[in-house]
């Protein structure tokens, strides 16, 4: 027996929609790119998660899930971030993977991060460079820093 036109329509679209779906528990790809750079914000203010949740009411806990892409940042939240944080909202979405603007791009990411559980960090958004950068912008003589600078590049090995 045939089913009526209406029905076949909604079990394609629900079909086309869950191909579209991360699995639950799956942080996508966007969240966690959004919540990194609240992290690298964060990090380069020299605040601790504790200090940046009691600036916008929230426990440190929520603002780990937000900087893991746990949990979504919501508009209003992320305005809040981008205030105190001192940064354009934009700022979050930056250097955005060109590959994350699509659905399906996203879901197809979200998926391979799945299966590796293993991300390589930025090496701009670790800790060393952090702490490196902040170090080096203490050094109140100019040509102390240019030297530190000049020396720093002639013992980097050459890519």
């Amino acid at each position: 027996m045939k089913k009526p036109a209406f029905l076949q329509k909604t079990k394609t679209r629900a079909r086309q929609k869950s191909k579209r779906r991360l699995p639950p528990g799956v942080p996508n790809p966007v969240d966690i790119h959004v919540g990194s750079r609240v992290r690298l914000r964060r990090t380069l203010l020299g605040l601790s998660q504790e200090k940046l949740g009691d600036a916008v009411g929230l426990t440190f806990q929520q603002i780990q899930k937000y900087e893991r892409g746990a949990n979504r940042i919501g508009a209003s939240r992320l305005f809040q971030l981008s205030n105190i944080l001192d940064v354009p909202i934009m700022f979050f979405f930056e250097e955005m993977p060109r590959g994350l603007k699509t659905v399906e791009a996203q879901v197809v990411r979200g998926l391979q991060e799945l299966e590796q559980k293993t991300m390589e960090l930025d090496p701009l958004a670790r800790r060393e460079t952090l702490e490196l950068v902040r170090a080096y912008y203490k050094i109140t003589n100019p040509r102390v820093r240019k030297r530190l600078f000049e020396l720093t590049k002639s013992l980097a090995i050459p890519t």
